[in-house]
């Protein structure tokens, strides 16, 4: 089939590739400017456009649906139009560009976590389980019907840059098997089912820990904003990036702690929430690279007296 992809993020690359190696022809490949990325500011491309050169493959660069970009895109003449992780909205007036539409592959159950950030949000909200969902793109947000769904657990200690990175996997054969699908009509698009809910694109306050919050909540919550945009307490004024955290086993005899507060036990770290205490494994001072968190609390006279906020 004669597709065009649209993708970003290091996560849409597998599926662009899958694609490839399944033999459909890249018509085109539609993916955000480049940015400047690092402390130099560099005009980077995106991973995205950066696999479709070393595939030899037509680039568009853009991040918004201008008249242009929907011209050039009408101009390929291809069959379907198929996204992942883009970054941008598809608008009315590109939504019928080519024959078939487009298809989105989108890291949530449908209607369940409709939004920019499914995987985190599912993660945060301390999920069990998550999934993914190949659909017809329509006007409204994450709304049209669905081609296929596919269902995908989620650890007990990942995070969602983990998460993120193993759907990405999985998504792309997944996605493959659809567009294989549709291409051969086996597939009938159905309208969602189910209560919607939404998942808003994190922002910087995300990276706040309620401490007083009870230990389950407190551990999905960091893993959850974890890489991006991170969880962060407060030591001093100071910022902490909270990079690593794991439940206390059994075997611990943790004493208790009160929100924030901080104890040794042997070697290793533990900070109180409103429940049972959570081990600081790996955190990050302000200004310094990351390293364990004991190495941290060994470094500060102040070790017994720290509270977290």
């Amino acid at each position: 089939m004669r597709l065009v992809f649209a993708g970003t993020p290091s996560t849409a690359v597998p599926s662009l590739e899958a694609l490839v190696d399944d033999g459909h022809e890249i018509a085109a490949v539609l993916t955000r400017d480049d940015a400047k990325v690092g402390r130099a500011r560099a005009l980077t491309p995106s991973p995205v456009a950066a696999r479709a050169a070393e595939l030899g493959l037509r680039v568009i660069k853009s991040n918004r649906m201008s008249p242009d970009v929907t011209a050039e895109l009408a101009s390929l003449d291809a069959e379907l139009g198929v996204i992942v992780a883009y970054g941008a909205l598809i608008d009315a007036a590109t939504l019928d560009v080519p024959g078939r539409g487009w298809i989105n592959l989108h890291f949530s159950l449908l209607p369940d976590l409709r939004g920019a950030a499914p995987a985190q949000r599912a993660v945060m909200r301390g999920d069990s389980s998550t999934g993914m969902t190949v659909f017809q793109l329509t006007v409204g947000l994450d709304e049209g019907p669905v081609f296929a769904t596919q269902a995908s657990p989620i650890g007990e200690t990942e995070t969602s840059g983990e998460l993120l990175e193993r759907l990405a996997g999985e998504g792309a054969a997944f996605l493959a098997e659809t567009v294989q699908g549709i291409s051969e009509d086996a597939l009938i698009a159905k309208p969602q089912v189910g209560e919607p809910t939404t998942a808003a694109k994190l922002r910087k306050q995300d990276s706040a820990v309620d401490w007083a919050a009870p230990l389950v909540s407190v551990d999905a919550h960091i893993r959850g904003v974890t890489p991006e945009p991170g969880a962060v307490a407060h030591v001093d004024g100071q910022p902490l990036r909270i990079l690593r955290i794991a439940r206390p086993s059994e075997a611990i005899d943790v004493p208790p702690l009160a929100p924030g507060q901080l104890a040794v036990v042997g070697q290793d770290i533990f900070v109180g929430t409103g429940t049972q205490p959570l081990q600081l494994v790996t955190v990050q001072p302000a200004g310094k690279k990351p390293m364990p968190a004991r190495d941290w609390l060994r470094g500060r006279r102040d070790a017994e007296t720290l509270v977290l906020a």
